[in-house]
């Protein structure tokens, strides 16, 4: 919880008012991501691990052959961050990117051997890190949380030139 400033102790930490801030739903999201990646990265500690690797790992992993933009819309990362993500990945021999027959534009990513063996590391740490959030959470709020967050994808993900009446009359 943010703490009220006192007099001459702006800036410290801990001492910082965020006024309409604290009631802010995406802020507290960005607040949250933010200390969950940068706890989750202190629990990887290895130099030759990176966190920001496992959702792209994961994603390839459960869809072999998807191609660049449907892996940009299941994890939520947009071409700037994820095109340096992919060719680090492939550098280090992780996975590879062939041509499409169909499509000579796109490529289709997959997960080689070393990217498979990589992927198990940061997976031992992703599944204590999020054993760390359940305890947080809770069993009986998960399954909210988790909803309430998809639900804020999907709304917020959609094409504004869509017709959404039939759903945002429902949330009216």
């Amino acid at each position: 919880m943010a703490q009220q400033s006192r007099p001459g102790a702006a800036g410290k930490e801990g001492n910082v008012t965020l006024g309409p801030l604290k009631d802010y739903i995406g802020f507290q999201l960005r607040r949250a991501q933010d200390v969950s990646f940068q706890a989750f990265a202190k629990r990887v500690g290895e130099a030759d691990l990176s966190p920001g690797h496992f959702a792209i790992l994961s994603v390839i992993k459960e869809n072999p052959g998807l191609n660049q933009t449907a892996l940009s819309h299941a994890t939520g990362r947009d071409k700037s961050t994820l095109t340096p993500a992919l060719k680090s990945l492939e550098k280090h021999g992780f996975i590879s990117r062939e041509r499409s027959n169909v499509d000579r534009r796109v490529y289709h990513l997959n997960l080689t051997a070393p990217g498979k063996n990589y992927l198990q590391k940061l997976a031992v740490h992703a599944e204590a890190h999020d054993r760390i959030l359940d305890e947080i959470v809770g069993d009986f709020h998960k399954p909210l949380l988790i909803h309430l967050l998809e639900r804020i994808i999907e709304e917020l993900g959609r094409d504004p030139n869509e017709d959404h009446s039939s759903s945002s009359a429902s949330t009216r």
